[in-house]
């Protein structure tokens, strides 16, 4: 099954093109990570799947039947989306963050709690439940957030950037909850400038270059792709 279909999609801002033709699609509890270098619309693109960026045309579409121009809210909540940057808000506790996305999501409050129990261990956030965001570290807060996201069960992930800010503890425990994820047919998309640090989860690549796919296919193909395009 076709978690998400991007079909046609161009992204203009005024007389920039910022997408091109771009179409791809995510099949269930697979990973696709986006490649390129910085300006190649890597986070472009994500947030045109969010509903954050316009699009100038094309279609956006998941589980083959949730269009984004066409039924947004229902679209929306089959989406989490982990940000570079963490984007918290400052007069809402961490456990508030939690709570809110509990009930954005519609999520049983025992489940909620449960999974907030488990994933706040792991982080080793446990004495931070009550502090605000502007009281926690860069790392501390890239914690928060991600734990926002794995809280409800959605067909798709979005991460920009996946371990950028965590230690390298909390980067080995997020690893181990996005297998799970992905145990239980969750895909994933996401942005990285560390391929070889998602290598072990990724099923598929895309490389873009200056808003256009460059390449895309199976992970183990990357290195030889790499390889041509610096020899050329």
């Amino acid at each position: 099954m076709k978690v998400l279909e991007v079909k046609n999609v161009d992204v203009d801002v005024r007389t920039t093109k910022l997408l091109s033709e771009i179409s791809f699609s995510v099949n269930k509890g697979t990973v696709v990570a986006l490649v390129g270098h910085n300006g190649a619309g890597k986070s472009t693109l994500m947030k045109t799947i969010m509903g954050i960026q316009e699009k100038t045309s094309g279609e956006v579409i998941i589980q083959e039947t949730f269009d984004q121009d066409k039924i947004f809210l229902d679209y929306k909540q089959r989406i989490t989306f982990i940000p570079e940057e963490p984007l918290l808000m400052t007069e809402l506790t961490a456990m508030q963050h939690f709570q809110l996305y509990g009930k954005s999501y519609q999520m049983e409050e025992d489940q909620l709690l449960e999974r907030v129990d488990k994933y706040v261990k792991g982080f080793e956030l446990q004495d931070k439940l009550n502090e605000y965001p502007e009281s926690l570290s860069k790392g501390m807060r890239q914690k928060v957030q991600t734990i926002c996201a794995m809280l409800p069960d959605v067909p798709l992930l979005l991460i920009d950037e996946p371990f950028m800010g965590l230690d390298i503890y909390a980067v080995d425990y997020f690893e181990q909850i996005l297998q799970e994820k992905m145990a239980s047919g969750t895909s994933i998309l996401l942005t990285t400038h560390q391929l070889d640090r998602v290598k072990g989860i990724a099923d598929q690549f895309i490389m873009l270059q200056e808003g256009k796919i460059l390449h895309k296919g199976s992970i183990d193909e990357f290195e030889t792709i790499k390889r041509r395009s610096d020899e050329s």
